[in-house]
C-alpha cells in the first residue's frame, strides 16, 4: 500500500502523523519525504545515512558554432528559458522545465542535451524502515522532477513492502505530485478556521483523483471550526483524533514521536487497523 499522508496547510501536523504511524506499523516500511523544499521527517524518525546522490534534469546546450539565430527555441519555450541575445541563443537554464520542445524545434542541430542538479536524494535507515528523503538545491524552483525521483526510489525499495508518503503543504503541483500514485490519501487537519479553509481547498484538488481519503483531526479541542461537520456532510471518515495538550507539543519540540503517549499509539494502532481493514 502507498499511502500519502498530506495537508492544504503547513504546520499542520502530517509529518508528526507519518513518524507516529511508522512507530507502530506493523511492518518494515519505506518512508519517503517528498517535501522537498522543507524535508523534515528525519528531525523525528531520526534515519542513519547511508548513501546520498545528487538528481539532476535535462537542460539544453548551446553549440555556438552551429546556432543560426533563427529564434526557434525562443519562441516555443514559454518560461524564458532561451532567448536571442548577441546574435545567438543564450540558455538561462534555471528558468528551464525540461520539456525538451527546444530539441525537437532546432532546425541546426544546435542544442546539446546538459544537466542541471536541483537537489540530492539521502536514503537511510531508522530501525526497521528505510527512508529516503529529497532535499531541493537551495535558490531552485523546480520541486516536482525530485519528488518524482525520490518516489520512484521509494516505490523501487519498497517492493512488497507499504510506503508512507510525507507529501508537501497546499494544494498546487508538488501536493498533486506527492499524492498521484498512492493508493488512499490520509488528510491531517485542525479545528481552526484557518485548518478548515485548506483543508476543504485539499479535499476539493484531491477529490477528482478519486482515491480513497480519510482524516486525522490534529489538536482536537482546538478552536470550534466545524471540521467534523464537513467531514460528516462530504463521508470522509475521521479515522484518528490527536488531542491538542502541552505534553503533545514537548514531544514534538524534543524531536520524539507522538506515539510515545499511549492515547496517541492507541489512535494510530486503531488507524492502521481501519486503514487495512
Amino acid at each position: 500500500m502507498i499511502l500519502a499522508v498530506a495537508s492544504g496547510k503547513g504546520g499542520t501536523g502530517k509529518t508528526s502523523v507519518v513518524a507516529a504511524l511508522a512507530a507502530v506499523w506493523p511492518a518494515a516500511a519505506v518512508l519517503a519525504d517528498v517535501d522537498v523544499e522543507a524535508p523534515n521527517l528525519h528531525l523525528f524518525v531520526h534515519p542513519v545515512p547511508e548513501s546520498s546522490e545528487e538528481v539532476g534534469v535535462e537542460t539544453p546546450v548551446v553549440r555556438a558554432e552551429r546556432c543560426t539565430a533563427c529564434g526557434a527555441c525562443a519562441d516555443l519555450c514559454q518560461f524564458g528559458a532561451i532567448a536571442l541575445l548577441g546574435g545567438r541563443a543564450q540558455v538561462f537554464s534555471e528558468m528551464c522545465h525540461s520539456c525538451g520542445g527546444c530539441f525537437r524545434v532546432c532546425p541546426a542541430d544546435a542544442l546539446a542535451r546538459g544537466s542541471r542538479v536541483v537537489g540530492e536524494i539521502t536514503t537511510g535507515r531508522a530501525g526497521r524502515h528505510t527512508v529516503v528523503t529529497g532535499r531541493l538545491r537551495l535558490g531552485e524552483a523546480m520541486a516536482p522532477p525530485l519528488m518524482r525521483e525520490v518516489l520512484a526510489r521509494a516505490i523501487a525499495l519498497a517492493a512488497d513492502r507499504d510506503l508512507l508518503v510525507d507529501a508537501p503543504p497546499g494544494v498546487s503541483c508538488p501536493a498533486m505530485t506527492a499524492v498521484e500514485q498512492a493508493d488512499a490519501i490520509l488528510l491531517v487537519t485542525e479545528p481552526t478556521p484557518f485548518g478548515l479553509h485548506d483543508f476543504q481547498l485539499a479535499h476539493q484538488a484531491f477529490a477528482p483523483l478519486g482515491k480513497p481519503m480519510a482524516v486525522v483531526i490534529n489538536r482536537d479541542g482546538l478552536g470550534d471550526a466545524p471540521v467534523g461537520a464537513y467531514c460528516r456532510t462530504h463521508h470522509l471518515p475521521v479515522l484518528a483524533r490527536i488531542p491538542y495538550s502541552s505534553e503533545l507539543a514537548g514531544i514534538y519540540a524534543r524531536g520524539g514521536s507522538l506515539a510515545e503517549d499511549p492515547v496517541v499509539r492507541a489512535a494510530m494502532e486503531a488507524l492502521i487497523g481501519a486503514l487495512r481493514a
